[in-house]
């Protein structure tokens, strides 16, 4: 058992990276502050910035998690996240990835690929036909 407990606090591969990141153009910004030096204020500031989108690319490619506690088995930081190909449901970053944020679906399952639709004619030149009203 962890200090923390039987929590799921996040620890991911993309948390730790973002936020060691973050951390180094923390300390560049208090260095630029000190130094009241602008050039060391915007190489901090793009440093953070570098952070942030390391992180979102992460949590993209499936090292980061979804909201919510996640399953004993799956709590470990170096555990992939097999439902970020997806989507995750409420996420803003998956959204602004066009992701829609559509709910995973459980391991092992593909996402139904819809069929033909009524009217259309395939190559072979037979198409689906019509619904009875």
């Amino acid at each position: 058992m962890s200090a923390h407990g039987d929590h799921d606090l996040g620890h991911t591969v993309a948390g730790w990276t973002g936020t060691s990141i973050g951390a180094l153009g923390s300390t560049v910004l208090g260095a630029a502050v000190v130094t009241a030096s602008p050039a060391v204020l915007w190489l901090g500031v793009a440093i953070v910035v570098l952070a942030a989108l390391t992180c979102w690319i992460l949590h993209l490619a499936g090292w980061g998690k979804a909201t919510g506690p996640r399953p004993p088995a799956l709590q470990g930081w170096r555990t992939r996240d097999t439902g970020a190909r997806l989507g995750h449901p409420g996420c803003l970053g998956c959204r602004l990835a066009g992701r829609g944020g559509a709910r995973a679906l459980p391991a092992g399952r593909r996402p139904h690929a819809p069929g033909p639709r009524a009217g259309v004619v395939r190559a072979n030149g037979r198409g689906a036909e019509p619904a009875p009203r």
